[in-house]
């Protein structure tokens, strides 16, 4: 049996988000991932080894010289150096997975490469860079984009199941590890209160679980002052108190769970569980939204999203202001099934085609949707994925995806040259 490796060595969310690509190669191959020591609990948790995959834990975050990071590394090196594996899939182009790129040979290596000594990104790997200039064209959500790499991804659909409540109650998720695309308590208190009064009527006693890190406790103290006795006489404060089967089984089973763009969103979507996900700042929902169906998500829209967040904002987070509004209050009131048009915002549901997750409900007012979708059928083509779609719209996008010098120099070791597989 062929033998994988997949190095995914960033956060908690991104971990969940290569699940696709996962599931995809170990259908037919035996399949190693390579992870942060920090997520080792939870990715056993994931992707568990009784269904064939093998986990090498290294440090690839946190406080530490580079001379602790490889006394740390060595032995996982050593041991991913004498493993034969026939394809690495290196998800990543940080530092530390330029360095483990090269201890393999770059033809069996997919992603970020490592040619002559000269870290290189592979072909699907520059596209997909092409288009995080213009972030609001983005055609695929990240874990589509990791699952191509795949030679026969796994349809959308098997990724995660479609999410239904579980009747356990109301999950919050405080925050992210981006603190500006978090609602903060005084915008977040009228919402949990809206959505803990709109359960079924046998479910409003149902508890509500504030979830987090113990960095959050303050923000759980403060949301707690600023809602009513009948909401905190069902509260329980989980910030810190959990381990990560303990987030998992809390998880698993709420009626909805809301959310900024954080890892337990896209664990509660592993799980099933319905999303409310606010997104704002520089979250933006066609890149990182929860995966699957059943899925609401509240985009904030100004001309300065998606931003860098670790820019200041000129313009004192005004996508804010959309998270305080009473007519979103008024969707969330009616468990979002009625759509409404609201300044500086969209309210959105997933759906999935051939090609992945989708989102809908913006279709009247995206400006830059239809460059989104004719970036979409170029990427599929380039697949070989049918969307039933006329291909000739993706003319005009396809100098955004495709540049001349990708026919002019010779692949790669280990690549062949773009191919589309349409005629414009």
């Amino acid at each position: 049996m062929p033998k994988s490796l997949v190095i995914q060595l960033a956060r908690f969310g991104d971990l969940v988000q290569t699940k696709r690509l996962i599931y995809s190669l170990c259908r037919d191959s035996e399949t190693h991932l390579c992870v942060d020591a920090s997520l080792e609990e939870l990715a056993r948790l994931v992707y568990p080894p009784q269904a064939g995959f093998v986990l090498h834990p290294m440090r690839a975050h946190g406080q530490a010289t580079a001379a602790e990071v490889l006394a740390a590394n060595a032995t996982v090196c050593k041991t991913l150096a004498a493993e034969h594996f026939d394809t690495i899939y290196n998800c990543n182009s940080s530092g530390m997975n330029a360095a483990l790129a090269t201890l393999f040979p770059p033809e069996r290596v997919r992603g970020l490469r490592n040619l002559s000594g000269q870290p290189m990104r592979e072909t699907w790997m520059q596209l997909a860079f092409r288009w995080t200039s213009e972030r609001r064209l983005a055609p695929l959500n990240l874990a589509d984009y990791w699952a191509l790499f795949a030679p026969e991804p796994i349809a959308p659909e098997q990724v995660n199941p479609v999410a239904e409540p579980g009747g356990k109650g109301l999950g919050v998720v405080l925050a992210g590890r981006m603190a500006r695309r978090s609602l903060p308590p005084e915008a977040l208190a009228p919402i949990v209160q809206v959505m803990a009064a709109s359960l079924p009527s046998h479910k409003r006693t149902a508890p509500v679980f504030l979830l987090g890190s113990a960095a959050e406790k303050p923000l759980a103290r403060e949301l707690a002052r600023l809602l009513p006795p009948r909401v905190t006489a069902k509260l329980h404060d989980l910030t810190g108190k959990t381990d990560w089967a303990g987030l998992l089984d809390t998880l698993r089973d709420l009626d909805v769970v809301l959310s900024p763009d954080t890892g337990a969103m896209h664990l509660a979507a592993h799980c099933g569980t319905p999303v409310i996900a606010f997104f704002l700042s520089s979250a933006w929902v066609w890149e990182t939204g929860p995966y699957g169906l059943g899925h609401r998500v509240v985009q904030a829209v100004q001309p300065c999203l998606p931003c860098v967040e670790t820019q200041t904002c000129p313009r004192a987070v005004a996508c804010l202001d959309l998270f305080r509004s009473q007519k979103l209050l008024h969707w969330l009131s009616r468990s979002g099934g009625m759509e409404l048009e609201i300044p500086g915002g969209w309210f959105l549901r997933s759906s999935l085609d051939a090609l992945g997750l989708r989102w809908d409900g913006a279709e009247s007012h995206d400006m830059q949707g239809v460059a989104r979708e004719r970036l979409r059928i170029l990427t599929a083509a380039h697949f070989g994925i049918n969307l039933a779609a006329d291909m000739s719209q993706a003319e005009d996008a396809a100098a955004m995806l495709f540049q001349e010098r990708d026919w002019m120099l010779p692949p790669l070791p280990g690549t062949t040259a773009p191919s589309l597989r349409l005629s414009l």
